[in-house]
């Protein structure tokens, strides 16, 4: 038993505010009191300064970045960006709109969807006015462009069902990189154009807590700085911009335990929930904190698209065309994350990143032993898929026809997808509920008086679906629309 008697915080709980009253004088103030310094507090301070707010900008680290800088830079924009048009491609705000309310549930939020696809081309050329970067070239598909090339398609727009929904369009745009990562790029960018401004910087700044008054509205913050306490006055609101909480064990354990299993974290040490958790404290309601974008990344080189994906019952279980974040998605949540792809020797490729071999055999049948999947189970599928296949149909999964050919050459093999043995990527996508314009909701539906959230302290366009670009168009955009706003509220 330990002899500890001291209180040990719950650091997957909501984090208790404290009271105005019960403190001293401030000893910094300013209107608008930014929490994090990624894309969407970069953002969330362009917009307050231009809307005529005092800003105080507070990071953790030693300056501006968080995971936005870790990123591939990939921002999903459409509707007709002078990019889009500049490589030949038509697109609207309304097909953009079809494509996310059908890729981005169950439980998109309309209102936030549909605003950002009507703005969508704005907020490109708002990011170029602010000096992120785009070259006007097509890549082609893919998550992640290896060149300086910027459109590509980032999600699953090609893919069945969605093609059948709305008309297909690129809406990835990578920003053009300079011999570093592009989110290294953007945040350059946006930092610069921050620095440009008399909005205030403090970083090596821990906030832990929201300042309430008696009315329980957000009035500042407590922050740590060099061990000691800084007590900070928002006049007009605090933004919450600190990440998401895939680096909080405690957190993910309580919301989102499958999560765990994959191996790859894409977040920076600020990813800790510590935004959640000071928002939950202050009133605030934290919804769909089970979702994750969860990355299977198997599509290079993008031959291994012709092979199937089966479960360990034999079967399949989804289109190998969907974007990876689709693939990654059924396989965990839906598959525990017990999953095979099979190919046959024509078609046979090292996959990146790399992933063991299951198990390699001169027939189907030995193969589906050596898997340990029932008798005739894996047979029967790769049967079923062949026949079909072969005139270029997939009556269960509609996999586009580029991607369709027979597996009919031995040796078969299993490539290793599940979670012990692929790098499976995640990062969470639940958070504070807010409305259009940051503002944090309680769950009762009321407004926290003082407080606003955008990134992925969030939760933002994606409820569960994803389409690369997505998470930081919604921290670059809402940041902005959150940064408005608290710049524009009284007390």
């Amino acid at each position: 038993m330990s002899t500890d008697a001291r209180p040990r915080r719950d650091l997957g709980r909501a984090a208790q505010t404290r009271a105005a009253r019960d403190l001293p004088p401030w000893d910094l103030e300013a209107d608008v009191v930014i929490v994090g310094f990624g894309g969407a507090g970069a953002c969330a301070a362009l917009e307050a300064h231009a809307a005529g707010a005092d800003v105080l900008l507070l990071e953790r680290m030693s300056g501006g970045g968080g995971t936005t800088a870790l990123s591939t830079g990939q921002i999903y924009l459409g509707g007709g960006t002078a990019i889009q048009k500049a490589c030949g491609f038509e697109d609207s705000s309304e097909e953009m709109a079809k494509y996310l309310l059908a890729s981005c549930g169950p439980g998109a939020d309309d209102a936030k969807i549909r605003l950002f696809c009507d703005r969508s081309v704005a907020h490109f050329d708002w990011l170029v006015a602010h000096g992120v970067p785009f070259k006007a070239s097509y890549y082609g598909e893919g998550s992640y462009t290896p060149t300086d090339d910027c459109l590509s398609y980032s999600g699953s727009e090609l893919a069945w069902p969605y093609r059948d929904l709305a008309r297909p369009a690129p809406r990835g745009h990578t920003v053009q990189q300079d011999g570093i990562e592009a989110g290294g790029r953007l945040m350059r960018a946006l930092v610069a154009a921050v620095a440009a401004t008399p909005v205030r910087v403090q970083s090596d700044t821990l906030v832990e807590t929201l300042v309430v008054d008696d009315a329980r509205r957000v009035v500042g913050v407590v922050a740590k700085v060099d061990g000691r306490e800084q007590l900070i006055g928002a006049r007009r609101g605090v933004i919450l911009t600190a990440g998401g909480f895939i680096q909080n064990k405690a957190m993910v354990e309580r919301y989102a335990p499958l999560l765990r299993k994959c191996r790859f974290r894409a977040a920076s040490d600020g990813d800790d929930g510590r935004g959640i958790r000071m928002g939950m404290g202050a009133g605030g309601a934290a919804i769909r904190m089970d979702v994750g974008c969860i990355v299977l990344p198997f599509t290079v080189p993008k031959g291994l698209l012709r092979g199937i994906f089966v479960n360990r019952r034999g079967q399949r279980f989804v289109n190998e065309d969907a974007y990876q974040t689709v693939v990654g998605e059924r396989a965990l949540l839906g598959e525990n994350g017990e999953v095979f792809l099979i190919l046959d020797d024509a078609i046979f490729e090292r996959p990146f990143p790399p992933t063991e071999i299951a198990a390699v055999e001169d027939t189907i049948e030995d193969l589906e032993r050596s898997l340990g999947c029932p008798a005739g189970s894996l047979q029967h599928t790769v049967a079923y898929y062949n026949e079909h296949a072969a005139h270029g149909g997939d009556p269960l999964f509609h996999k586009a026809a580029d991607h369709l050919v027979p597996l009919l050459k031995p040796p078969f093999a299993a490539l290793d997808y599940r979670t012990e043995a692929a790098l499976y990527t995640v990062f969470t996508l639940g958070g504070l509920h807010t409305d259009t314009d940051g503002q944090v909701i309680s769950p009762d539906g009321t407004i926290v008086a003082g407080l606003y959230a955008a990134g992925r302290t969030t939760s933002g366009l994606a409820a569960q679906g994803y389409s690369s670009g997505l998470s930081i168009a919604d921290a670059t955009f809402f940041g902005r629309r959150a940064g408005a706003a608290a710049a524009a509220s009284r007390s």
